[in-house]
């Protein structure tokens, strides 16, 4: 159940969680009584529920690999992926420090979200982990050897590889998230007598510490959650998890039709699709090579659900289109819900443009959504400009929920946007 979670990035198992955790003010003591704190925790219960969690996994795995795609759709596949090689990897470089919709700060990702023991992160920065990582096994090096005869995690057979990732937050601790990483690492290496291993591991046991508190657990995923629908990245790619939040904020209901006039590589509309089955999803975007992504990302997902036993649609329903977001081939007032990521202005286009592009937007979306019950969720960093373009706009829109997200660092928001009764103007001077 917890992996059917669509709007968390990783699940972890919460080992013990202290809310006032009183650190030494002397870094030497501080880290001691990190590897003390080993000892004393829980860690039977967690431990079962992360062998049940791999044996399930294992099972979803074996029926997989026996629906696997034949060798020219592989060989077609691979090669659609390569040509997106850079882009996808731009685009991973500003997903891995995003947030899910939780509203965060930047410094706020130990924030969780706990289900029948079972708790949600959001994601962690790579670097943190890279270096966290390299620490402990330089601590832990000196022990491999002995780990071989020692327990095992409750009743495996062969010895657990293991890491601990560290997440720190707060500027009054006396150490670093590395150090912090390396000396409790010795401690659970120490404790279980298993081997440390940085890439090829069995078990990741994390320590998030944010000011006074401190989260210990054991991660159930192996890689975040939130790029499921994705194959093909462009530079701003948005995360499926925070594209299913901004879905759910606008309340779809069956046969509303969804329209994402800026849909990039097509996170939001593939999300809905996949998601809402009962509405039609339609997405656009004026730049052919996004087109082209989004396009592929919807073959990939019609290839993953043909390859499902238990599937039986023939399609999603969902179409994509190239247009001018500011002139769309769309009937007035024709159009539910529009939900959209707007361009920011860093990667994508200016905030120099912005200023003429977001009122153009918001005056074209008010055209096609239905007076009275439409309503909009639209995503941007670029907050001043939407405030302005929004009071130039009240006649047609008004701003009900904002929700704040932090996406690649950068402090953004989603506003629900609901649509008056009155009409949409053709044609309007906006300034």
């Amino acid at each position: 159940q917890v992996h059917r979670l669509r709007s968390v990035d990783n699940l972890f198992v919460v080992v013990q969680e202290f809310k006032d955790y009183q650190f030494k003010e002397n870094k030497e003591d501080a880290l001691k009584d990190l590897e003390d704190l080993v000892k004393t925790l829980p860690w039977t219960d967690p431990l079962r529920v992360w062998e049940l969690n791999n044996s399930l996994k294992k099972k979803k795995t074996k029926r997989k690999r026996h629906n696997l795609p034949s060798a020219a759709s592989k060989e077609k596949l691979n090669n659609g992926e390569e040509e997106e090689g850079t882009d996808q990897k731009d685009g991973s470089k500003e997903e891995d420090c995003a947030q899910n919709t939780a509203g965060a700060e930047p410094a706020t990702s130990q924030d969780t979200e706990e289900t029948q023991g079972v708790a949600a992160r959001d994601g962690e920065e790579e670097e943190d982990e890279q270096s966290d990582a390299k620490g402990e096994l330089q601590a832990d090096s000196g022990g491999e050897a002995k780990a071989g005869d020692g327990k095992t995690g409750e009743g495996e057979g062969k010895v657990l590889k293991f890491r601990v990732t560290c997440n720190r937050a707060g500027d009054k601790h006396s150490f670093t998230s590395n150090e912090a990483a390396r000396d409790f690492g010795g401690a659970v290496q120490e404790h279980f007598q298993w081997k440390a291993d940085m890439t090829n591991f069995d078990v990741e046991v994390l320590l998030n510490i944010h000011n006074n508190e401190v989260v210990v657990g054991i991660a159930l995923t192996e890689e975040s959650l939130h790029r499921r629908n994705i194959t093909h990245f462009g530079p701003t790619t948005l995360r499926s998890t925070l594209a299913y939040g901004m879905l759910r904020l606008c309340d779809p209901q069956p046969t509303d039709i969804i329209v994402d006039p800026m849909c990039g590589t097509g996170a939001i509309p593939i999300e809905g699709a996949a998601e809402w089955p009962s509405c039609y999803h339609i997405a656009g975007d004026n730049n052919p090579q996004a087109v082209k992504r989004a396009a592929n990302n919807i073959c990939s997902l019609l290839k993953k659900n043909e390859s499902k036993e238990s599937s039986t649609s023939s399609g999603i329903p969902l179409d994509i289109i190239q247009w001018d977001i500011c002139n769309l081939p769309l009937r007035t007032g024709s159009v539910d819900v529009i939900v959209t990521d707007m361009p920011f202005g860093k990667r994508i286009g200016s905030k120099k443009k912005n200023w003429d592009l977001y009122p153009a937007c918001l005056m074209e979306m008010g055209r096609i959504c239905t007076p009275g019950t439409g309503r909009a969720v639209l995503l941007t960093q670029d907050k001043k400009c939407f405030a302005k373009a929004l009071s130039r706009m009240g006649h047609i829109w008004r701003k009900g929920q904002t929700v704040w997200v932090n996406v690649g660092g950068l402090h953004a928001a989603v506003y629900l946007l609901k649509r008056t009764w009155e009409r949409a103007e053709e044609k309007r001077s906006f300034w």
